[in-house]
């Protein structure tokens, strides 16, 4: 929809869908991308970049994408898809430039704040694909077989990829005084 300059109303523009709907469904679960971005990347602004681009393909399907028998877990594999895309990247991609700029920018989620760094940072550093199965297995509770219908890969290979990153964080731990609360005589 776009705002009609003179009389403030709204018009119509062919092949442009209702941005209502999609701003509603924005505004309840955008916190929840953000959470799961931030785990899958390890950083507050790439996190915000693999959303923003995550959102902005959504936008561009949105009349597909709200009649899926599930949007949010349309969104976490789009979200997936393009974090995927991104690791087997070998440059970073140029910011594409829109016509229209939002009136306000989007309010920072309440809900995330990056709190427990020190976590985070233990899990970046496994490996992209080692950190997106433990993320989605862990922190968005996903099964094996979603987690592989997710990113495309079969359960043997989640389960191998749990495996492998499980063991390089236990065998990381004890370096990481932080986490197990063992620093300064706890």
């Amino acid at each position: 929809m776009v705002h009609a300059a003179a009389g403030g109303g709204v018009m119509d523009i062919p092949g442009r869908h209702d941005d209502r709907d999609f701003e509603s469904w924005l505004a309840a679960r955008e916190p929840a991308l953000q959470r799961t971005a931030h785990l899958l990347t390890g950083d507050v602004h790439s996190a915000q970049d693999l959303v923003q681009n995550t959102l902005a393909r959504l936008y561009l399907r949105w009349e597909q994408v709200r009649t899926a028998d599930n949007v949010d877990a349309y969104a976490r594999k789009a979200l997936v898809n393009e974090f995927r895309t991104a690791w087997r990247r070998p440059v970073r991609r140029v910011e594409q430039i829109v016509e229209l700029v939002p009136e306000e920018p989007a309010p920072a989620s309440p809900e995330y704040d990056g709190s427990r760094e020190a976590v985070w940072r233990f899990v970046c550093t496994l490996p992209p694909k080692q950190r997106a199965v433990v993320v989605l297995r862990f922190y968005e509770q996903l099964t094996e077989a979603e987690i592989a219908d997710l990113m495309g890969i079969s359960v043997g290979t989640v389960k191998s990829q749990s495996s492998r990153a499980l063991a390089a964080l236990r065998a990381a731990l004890p370096d990481h005084p932080e986490i197990t609360g063992e620093e300064a005589g706890r």
